[in-house]
C-alpha cells in the first residue's frame, strides 16, 4: 500500500470515527433551553482570528480585551501566590487587575510583597490598589491621607478603588462605622489626593441617586459589584450569628448588573455632557463570557464587566488552570462578538 492510499485510509477513518461519535452523542446534545438574549447570526461573518483583540479604553490607558480582574485579595502568603498568578494573568492576557483591600500594606516591610505587581505586570496594563470607604474616612480625619498617594507610587499602581460598603460594616462584628455621607468623603478624597479612583460596591450595587452622583465626578470607572456575586454583607451575617437571624432580610436588597445596566443608560440620557465619569465595570453575578458579552453590549458607556470568584477558583489550583480558564472565557467572548447581537438594543 502506497503513501497516498494510508493516507486516504486514515482519513476515512477518522471520519467513520467522528460519525459513529456524532451518532452516540446526537441524544445527548438536545437543548432544553435556549438563552434568550441574543439573536444568532450564523451568516454574517466568518470566524474570528486567533488572534483577534478587542480594545478597549480604560482611563490613559488600553486594555486588549474587555475583561476585567475583580478585587479580590491579598496580604498572606496564600493570597499573596494568588495575587502573583492573577498579575501574570493579567499581563499575558492584557486585562486590568484590581487587587484586594490594600489597608494591610501601609505597614509597608514584607506586607507590601503581595500588592508589589508592577514587574509581573509590565507598564501597559491598569493596576488599582483598593481601600475602604472608613478607612478613607477615618484617614481624613486624622490627617494621614497622603500615606495612600505615597504607597500607590512607591507600588507604581495606576490608581486606588474605593469600596463603598455600608451593609457589611453594619454586619461585621468588628466593622466600621461610617460618620459621613460616602459621597461627601470620595469628593473629599479626591481633592486631597492626586491619584486615579474607581468607585465600587461590595455586594449590592448602587441605585439611581447613587448613580447619578458618582457620574458627575470625574472617576476613572464605576465597579457595580451588584447583587448576584458574592455578597459580603451576607458573608458577614453567615459570620454574625446574634445578628443573622434578625437582620438576613438586606441581604436581598439591591440592584442586579443588568438593572444597573439599565440605571445608567437611563441617566446617560438625562445627564448627557454633565456625566465626567466615561467607564462602567460591570461586575456582580456576571458569571461567564455570555453573561459579560450581553452586559457590555447592552451599555451605552464605555464598559468593560469584571469576574473574581470564578477567575479566584482557577487561581487557586494553578497558574496554568488559572490561564486556560481566562483563555476560554476570551475565546467565547471574541466568538459571541462575532456571531450574537443583543435583542432589544
Amino acid at each position: 500500500m502506497d503513501s497516498k492510499e494510508i493516507q486516504h485510509r486514515t482519513v476515512v477513518e477518522k471520519t467513520e470515527s467522528r460519525k459513529d461519535s456524532h451518532m452516540a452523542l446526537a441524544f445527548l446534545s438536545q437543548n432544553e433551553e435556549i438563552d434568550s438574549r441574543f439573536y444568532y447570526e450564523p451568516m454574517l461573518a466568518g470566524h474570528p482570528q486567533k488572534d483577534a483583540e478587542w480594545p478597549i479604553k480604560f482611563g490613559h490607558q488600553k486594555m486588549k480585551f474587555p475583561l476585567w480582574i475583580s478585587s479580590m485579595t491579598g496580604g498572606t502568603k496564600k493570597t499573596n501566590e494568588i495575587n502573583f498568578r492573577l498579575a501574570k494573568a493579567a499581563a499575558k492576557f492584557g486585562l486590568g487587575l484590581g487587587v484586594g483591600s490594600a489597608r494591610i500594606a501601609l505597614e509597608g516591610g514584607e506586607k507590601l510583597e503581595g500588592f508589589d505587581l508592577r514587574s509581573l505586570l509590565g507598564e501597559e496594563v491598569p493596576f488599582y490598589l483598593n481601600f475602604g470607604i472608613a478607612q478613607i474616612e477615618k484617614m481624613l480625619d486624622d490627617g494621614t491621607i497622603t500615606e495612600i498617594q505615597e504607597l500607590t507610587d512607591k507600588l507604581k499602581a495606576d490608581g486606588v478603588i474605593i469600596h463603598v460598603n455600608p451593609l457589611q460594616e453594619w454586619m461585621q462584628p468588628e466593622g466600621d462605622f461610617i460618620k459621613y455621607p460616602p459621597i461627601e468623603t470620595i469628593e473629599r478624597f479626591m481633592d486631597e489626593v492626586d491619584v486615579q479612583v474607581i468607585v465600587k460596591e461590595v455586594g449590592q450595587g448602587f441605585g439611581y441617586e447613587s448613580m447619578k452622583r458618582l457620574l458627575l465626578l470625574p472617576l476613572v470607572a464605576i465597579e457595580f459589584a451588584a447583587n448576584g456575586g458574592t455578597n459580603f454583607a451576607k458573608l458577614e451575617l453567615l459570620r454574625n450569628k446574634a445578628k443573622s437571624e434578625f437582620l438576613m432580610p438586606f441581604v436581598q436588597v439591591g440592584h442586579s448588573a443588568e438593572e444597573m445596566v439599565d440605571i445608567a443608560n437611563r441617566l446617560v440620557g438625562e445627564l448627557g455632557d454633565q456625566i465626567k465619569c466615561q467607564t462602567l465595570i460591570i461586575s456582580g453575578g456576571v458569571q461567564n463570557f455570555l453573561d459579560g458579552y450581553y452586559l457590555v453590549q447592552k451599555s451605552d458607556m464605555n464598559a468593560i464587566y469584571g469576574q473574581a470568584s470564578g477567575l479566584l477558583k482557577y487561581a487557586q489550583e494553578s497558574q496554568e488552570e488559572l490561564e486556560e480558564f481566562i483563555k476560554y472565557q476570551i475565546e467565547g467572548l471574541m466568538l459571541a462578538r462575532t456571531i450574537l447581537t443583543i435583542k432589544g438594543k
